[in-house]
């Protein structure tokens, strides 16, 4: 394990301890450019990546053993990213057309609540499976820096291609060469 990545996980575990006094929302707010600055590098293709269990904004529940044989997309965005504007109606597009074929997707807000996630989700009728990052879901699967962020995981766990920044429509309907 890097040092960054040991600092990374050792500092994260603190800010869960934080958002147990002080609510997540306020940690998220303050730390956030620190988070950014010290986040881990981009993962190596062909790594092991693991997966938390990350409970939706609808209520369900992903579970980790849910990815197993499956394909899994992971997106980081924010409803404040003037990039994951542009890139979120494709990744709208891509879930609607490939979800029925065996494709699991996290999409996961790193907004400064849930709260804003929801509303901007709800605003422009995104379906996709969404979720609030908490330090628990940031302690197993830390966002790399930037965004938006795209990881495609594979049948078999490991990372088949990582993306930092927009990805156009082009290189969305790509990530179909996994499915």
């Amino acid at each position: 394990m890097t040092m960054l990545r040991r600092r990374f996980l050792t500092n994260t575990s603190a800010l869960g301890v934080l958002a147990s006094v002080s609510g997540w929302s306020f940690a998220q707010a303050k730390n956030r450019a620190w988070l950014d600055a010290n986040a881990p590098p981009m993962p190596d293709v062909g790594t092991v990546l693991a997966l938390p269990t990350v409970t939706f904004f609808d209520g369900s529940v992903f579970r980790p053993e849910q990815a197993q044989g499956r394909i899994t997309l992971i997106y980081w965005w924010a409803s404040t990213c003037p990039f994951c504007a542009l890139q979120s109606p494709e990744m709208q597009k891509f879930w609607h057309a490939h979800k029925d074929k065996g494709l699991q997707m996290l999409a996961l807000s790193v907004d400064r609540t849930p709260q804003e996630a929801m509303a901007y989700l709800q605003k422009r009728a995104y379906t996709f499976p969404a979720a609030w990052v908490t330090p628990e879901i940031a302690q197993i699967l830390p966002k790399p820096k930037g965004l938006p962020i795209t990881l495609v995981r594979g049948r078999d766990g490991k990372l088949l291609q990582a993306e930092r920044g927009q990805l156009d429509l082009e290189d969305v309907a790509a990530l179909a060469q996994w499915l």
